[in-house]
């Protein structure tokens, strides 16, 4: 198969600059965001990238599915290489807690600005926004209830309340790391989940008695 050499470039170009779209965003939201921002700050020409968004409301919603994308690969693929149940729920909230504490992104967490930012405001958006986090949730959900399955969590455990818990815990962290001192935030997120999953599960030997 012959890929064409434009075509490629053409893609990572693409990419670069939806990454520097989500890492501006996490730090000035997504309304911040314009095609003359992106190319005063990546040295390149507007035009070039009215080439691939041809308004500011396409370009946020591009920016919303590669910070879905860049979640998948540094959060969610890590804790599927755990197996399956309270094990995984813990390195999936672990993967979180690294990716905030690596700075990877200068506003901490594109998820957490966003959210705040649209959460009353109508539109595609606030509607693409919404798709992602019933899909985070559903699949924190899932995770609670394999673990449920293979008897790792209690029949009668609130999968529902339990997934919530444990994504409040990485929504403070995200938040209050910018505000407050960050390494004992983020103890406090691993510590707190830990524990939770600690006092449900009936296997300990499955969990660390600390964060690691």
């Amino acid at each position: 198969m012959i890929v064409d050499g434009r075509l490629a470039r053409g893609e990572r170009t693409r990419t670069a600059v939806l990454d520097a779209a989500v890492s501006l965003a996490s730090a000035s939201g997504l309304d911040g965001l314009s095609l003359g921002h992106l190319a005063d700050s990546l040295g390149v020409s507007k035009s070039g990238l009215f080439a691939h968004w041809r308004s500011k409301e396409a370009l946020q919603l591009a920016t919303i599915d590669r910070a879905v994308a860049q979640w998948q690969e540094r959060i969610i693929a890590p804790a599927l290489h755990t197996p399956r149940g309270v094990r995984r729920i813990r390195a999936l909230h672990e993967a979180r807690i690294d990716f905030y504490a690596a700075q990877v992104l200068p506003g901490g967490c594109f998820f957490a600005t966003t959210e705040f930012e649209f959460n009353a405001r109508p539109g595609a958006v606030r509607d693409r926004l919404t798709e992602v986090f019933a899909a985070w949730t559903t699949f924190l959900e899932r995770l609670v209830r394999e673990a449920v399955d293979l008897g790792e969590l209690p029949r009668d455990v609130d999968a529902a309340l339990l997934a919530y818990e444990i994504d409040a815990a990485g929504i403070a962290a995200a938040m209050r790391s910018r505000l407050l001192d960050p390494e004992t935030t983020y103890r406090h997120a691993r510590l707190g989940v830990l524990g939770r999953l600690r006092a449900l599960c009936p296997d300990l030997t499955l969990l660390p008695e600390g964060p690691s």
